[in-house]
């Protein structure tokens, strides 16, 4: 690796970890609160937010887990339908390109106005408050995702090098054998790519859902609760424990991306 690659990959970790730095530093000796107009209750300090966590880190502990596991469920839901749908959209193109515009719309469907319905749709899944609400969540976070994954899985599948089905062919290829060593392969960088979008939609959608839950748990329903009570500092513990969640997920998509697709780079 030359030193320009090094430098610039440097600069680009060195610059957004000194603007959060300073951001922390500016809101920490209150000047963020003088130029915003506020208070010390309605944006709590740093210190204060991290005293809260510390002090219940348990009972936060147990609405992170909730919170993981229906963005986790969602995307990974999600991405599967949304690769399947891919798939089937490649074989049959005649009807491919109008399935996806079909999924493409319900991605654009608000999610505040998703989630009190989908609770309605789950009510007699099951007697237990606790199931049917997080099925009512992971099936939202599932639809949030399932149109990106679909649009740019077919993307990868069907736009492949010049002539490299044709070349495949050529040799007497039979399709399958073009589908499993080309198309499927060629889908991969835009699997991950689909997926940078989908990490953080599962979080939001997670977080947003669960305001709507018949369940009183869960992060968002944590940030809503104490907004309402208006125990400010305790609601902007629950948002920086949000903001980590989405940030850890993202940071683990990214190296995993650069993992695989090094060992796919140098096959």
């Amino acid at each position: 690796m030359n030193m320009k690659k090094i430098r610039r990959r440097i600069s680009g970790f060195a610059l957004p970890f000194a603007f959060g730095v300073l951001l922390v530093i500016l809101w920490q000796t209150q000047a963020l609160h003088m130029w915003m107009g506020t208070d010390t209750i309605t944006l709590p300090l740093p210190t204060r937010i991290g005293e809260i966590i510390s002090a219940n880190f348990a009972t936060i502990s147990g609405h992170i887990r909730i919170t993981v596991i229906v963005a986790l469920g969602g995307l990974v839901v999600g991405s599967v339908l949304g690769y399947a749908i891919a798939l089937v959209a490649t074989v049959f193109s005649k009807w491919g390109a109008g399935g996806l515009t079909i999924i493409s719309a319900f991605n654009a469907i608000p999610i505040v106005a998703l989630a009190p319905v989908v609770n309605n749709w789950t009510r007699d899944i099951s007697t237990d408050v606790s199931l049917r609400s997080t099925v009512a969540k992971i099936l939202v976070v599932t639809i949030s995702c399932t149109a990106s994954m679909s649009v740019n899985a077919f993307r990868g599948l069907t736009e492949l090098k010049p002539f490299s089905e044709d070349l495949m062919k050529s040799y007497g290829a039979k399709k399958i054998t073009v589908f499993t060593k080309l198309r499927l392969p060629n889908s991969v960088p835009y699997i991950f790519t689909a997926l940078r979008v989908s990490v953080p939609a599962s979080v939001i959608g997670a977080l947003v859902t669960e305001y709507f839950a018949e369940e009183t748990v869960g992060v968002g329903r944590q940030i809503r609760e104490n907004i309402v009570k208006g125990q400010y500092p305790t609601a902007w513990a629950y948002i920086t424990v949000a903001c980590a969640i989405g940030i850890i997920m993202f940071t683990l998509l990214m190296l995993a991306e650069r993992l695989l697709l090094k060992r796919r780079r140098a096959q």
